[in-house]
């Protein structure tokens, strides 16, 4: 073995939630590594939708407004029989979801991971794993070399797993991926129409045997723009590794969506199954399994990227703290709090998933007749846009808390910015009452709310800890310091 290498946290994937979780902590000073078995970033990615949550996450590392200026804004998603989920009416900045390649995702987040000083090391593959109580040793080599003379062993206090739905880290670990296929042989393609949805949003068509759904993209010349296209005939089930013809695209297009679309051009294409699965236990020792590797399911709803990013945003901070001197029972709440949101993420695109692929005439009636009036009212319109877009989502809270506590801070309005301009500086925030001073604290960032609510601690991840007085600093001081482990009682070091 010809090199020994030694960070703080070794991060086994260079998707966007390795990425993000790479970013974070090496944003907050720790030593990181990252690495991919693939040599460059790969350009046949699914996803494409990034959600409301997930830019303001983005935005409170700086990359949201560079990938919305090379992107489309698509205000909602048409399902079926003129349903819609909404996303106007969201609580957010961004009441759309962002349509690019994960490509264009990934870059970003790469640029942030290297800036601020994570070393991404491509074409490294791991093959062996074994952890003790003081940290996790890893062997890897370049992705199909087997000389034993090029192989590295890595030493970290921490392993994040965000290396995909196949997971090597997984498999090692011996950890089950439960769950089963919902969906076989559904074909993902870039298509240039000439007729084209022009609504502006992510149209769904569907008969009892196809589906085909359109995402547009910001790129257009004189005979037509171009989609991501995913298409499925239950007529036409065949193995994954079965190749995709143009005229498979073009026939399940016209059938799903009723009418020629005036196909001029294929590009990328690529077909798969759809699982739903998720790891009983997000945790393992010093391991954490993130994004894919932890859960996988339907594409119906962008979710699978979102939700990783988000993994990552609310794990990352967390090592961090315990690295500093918190207790080991803060990477507990990873689990905790992250595994519900997988689980319903889980059941919400499989509700989806086979709302679309419905097959009985009576049900597919019942549905085409009750879900366009259900999804305009306002309720139910806000409760299933907001969970789709993740601004809904919330995390538990103790008894006694505020019910404020859980939910994201995001559009707590402030004197000077906004909170995710804010938060570009990692860290916990008190958020003091209007025309309130400054308390003395040390190392604890402080800004003003615009409004008349209460005081709130604000985690790094953006969501509410502590709701109260500002005044009152034996109670966020509690709340701070058994998230931290540190104590902040000396003198101001963050303003307004």
């Amino acid at each position: 073995m010809d090199a020994q290498h030694s960070v703080d946290v070794l991060v086994v994937g260079a998707g966007p939630t390795g990425l993000t979780a790479a970013g974070d902590l090496a944003r907050a000073g720790r030593t990181v590594a990252v690495l991919e078995r693939w040599p460059t970033i790969n350009p046949a990615s699914r996803a494409f939708a990034t959600m409301a949550r997930t830019l303001e996450v983005l935005d409170a590392r700086g990359l949201a407004d560079d990938l919305l200026a090379h992107a489309h804004q698509a205000a909602g998603v048409a399902i079926f029989a003129g349903a819609r989920v909404d996303l106007t009416h969201l609580r957010s900045r961004y009441k759309f979801g962002m349509i690019t390649p994960q490509t264009n995702v990934d870059q970003a987040l790469g640029r942030y991971a290297a800036a601020q000083g994570a070393d991404i090391r491509r074409g490294n593959e791991v093959i062996a794993l074994d952890q003790d109580p003081d940290g996790v040793t890893v062997i890897a080599r370049p992705k199909g070399d087997d000389d034993p003379r090029h192989r590295n062993v890595w030493r970290a206090a921490y392993l994040i797993a965000a290396d995909g739905a196949h997971s090597t880290v997984r498999g090692l670990l011996g950890v089950d991926f439960p769950g089963k296929t919902i969906l076989s042989s559904v074909v993902l393609a870039d298509v240039k129409l000439a007729n084209g949805p022009t609504d502006g949003g992510l149209t769904l068509g569907s008969s009892r045997e196809v589906f085909a759904f359109l995402a547009p993209y910001e790129r257009h010349d004189s005979d037509g723009s171009w989609y991501r296209a995913m298409v499925w005939d239950r007529n036409h089930q065949v193995a994954d590794t079965v190749p995709v013809g143009d005229r498979e695209v073009i026939d399940v297009l016209a059938r799903a969506m009723r009418t020629d679309l005036g196909v001029r051009d294929i590009g990328w294409l690529s077909r798969f199954h759809c699982d739903e699965r998720q790891v009983t236990r997000y945790r393992h020792g010093r391991v954490f399994l993130a994004g894919d590797a932890a859960h996988v399911h339907s594409p119906m709803g962008g979710q699978g990227m979102n939700t990783g990013i988000q993994d990552a945003a609310n794990l990352a901070w967390k090592i961090d703290a315990v690295l500093g001197g918190a207790s080991d029972r803060v990477l507990d709440t990873y689990h905790d709090e992250r595994h519900p949101i997988g689980k319903r993420v889980l059941l919400q695109s499989g509700l989806m998933a086979r709302a679309v692929a419905l097959h009985p005439r009576i049900v597919r009636g019942l549905r085409n007749l009750l879900a366009p009036g259900l999804l305009r009212l306002p309720p139910v319109r806000d409760a299933v846009s907001g969970s789709f877009a993740g601004t809904s989502l919330r995390y538990s809270r103790r008894r006694g808390d505020s019910r404020s506590v859980g939910t994201r801070a995001t559009e707590i309005p402030l004197v000077e910015g906004q909170l995710t301009t804010v938060q570009r500086t990692p860290g916990f925030l008190l958020i003091r009452e209007r025309a309130t001073p400054a308390i003395d604290t040390a190392d604890l960032q402080q800004a003003q709310r615009a409004d008349r609510g209460p005081a709130v601690l604000v985690r790094p991840d953006g969501y509410i800890a502590w709701v109260g007085a500002s005044t009152d600093r034996p109670g966020w001081g509690k709340v701070l310091d058994t998230w931290t482990g540190t104590s902040h009682q000396s003198r101001v070091t963050g303003g307004d």
